[in-house]
């Protein structure tokens, strides 16, 4: 039975802030790329495998190609940013605000490039929200900037785009494949690219605490399964609009996830930012019912549909 579009959205808040504290827990015994390397070789092993027993089926030479840029942009150029962003000492606050530009730039792009149409209501849920990941990460901005090289600021701005950039080509693709499909495919051709960086860098070998593999599981399984899976679902059940603005519940949930496991307690700053967050997303992602005048065209992927004549 297919995934309800409700069930998508709260599956990518949840599994999507789950990277963060995934991060935390590998890099406490091993630098970001060791963490990146050998979580994306165990993705692509898990993920790779059950393709080949359950899925095995011929693959267009040019879906190849195809995910094989999505998967270097979303996995390698996104979470790669990121990471390193904060393992070089940017604030990881001050990485997510960051980040969390993302989807004003996706409202701002997605009419000339997808033709889906961008509401006015959906413009002030959309900053609303914007507001919202500002008060809850005030905190980590106020406590001043890290001692980090200028240019590792860009880091986060590069991950945004990258991430953006993935979004609207898998919107545009001309060979889609199924997430099952697709997905195995992204996490393979991240580990070819962690692996390479690791390799370089002389930390390739993992470290023997438990600790690390135990961050290796949960950001396979719950983080690249989980997050990625429930993304790409999204983008093709909601849009990219509606997709990148549920991105912005996930630093208020990653506080919930942070207090559950490490006794980090949210201030009432933190606090009032997840109730802006949560207005600012109810605005930019309910959605209307269409008028009798408004016209489907079908989209190559058999779940989801462009409007011609927006809705809103």
């Amino acid at each position: 039975m297919p995934i309800s579009a409700a069930v998508t959205s709260i599956g990518l808040v949840v599994m999507w802030s789950s990277g963060f504290i995934g991060a935390e827990l590998g890099t406490r015994e091993a630098t970001a790329d060791t963490l990146l390397m050998w979580r994306f070789l165990a993705a692509a092993a898990v993920l790779g495998g059950a393709w080949l027993l359950l899925r095995r089926r011929r693959i267009p030479l040019r879906a190849l190609a195809e995910q094989a840029a999505i998967g270097a942009l979303s996995q390698g150029g996104y979470l790669g940013g990121i990471v390193w962003a904060v393992g070089l000492g940017v604030p990881s606050g001050t990485a997510a605000l960051i980040a969390a530009v993302q989807p004003l730039a996706a409202g701002a792009l997605a009419g000339r490039l997808l033709g889906e149409a961008v509401s006015p209501r959906q413009w002030a849920g959309l900053a609303i929200g914007l507001g919202g990941v500002a008060l809850v990460v005030q905190g980590d901005l106020s406590a001043g900037p890290a001692a980090a090289p200028a240019w590792a600021y860009g880091l986060p701005f590069a991950a945004m785009a990258a991430l953006l950039a993935a979004s609207f080509l898998e919107r545009r693709v001309r060979a889609p494949l199924d997430p099952v499909d697709a997905i195995p495919l992204h996490c393979l051709v991240s580990a070819v690219l962690f692996t390479g960086v690791a390799l370089a860098g002389g930390h390739a070998a993992p470290p023997a605490a438990g600790g690390f593999w135990t961050a290796v599981v949960w950001t396979v399984l719950l983080s690249t399964v989980g997050g990625y899976g429930f993304y790409w679902l999204s983008l093709r059940r909601n849009g990219v609009t509606r997709t990148s603005a549920l991105i912005y519940l996930t630093p208020p949930t990653t506080l919930v996830w942070a207090y559950a496991m490490f006794g980090d307690a949210p201030g009432w700053t933190a606090l009032a930012g997840v109730a802006v967050c949560v207005i600012g997303v109810t605005a930019a992602t309910a959605r209307r019912r269409p008028g009798r005048s408004a016209q489907l065209a079908e989209d190559p992927v058999g779940d989801r549909a462009v409007p011609r004549v927006p809705a809103e």
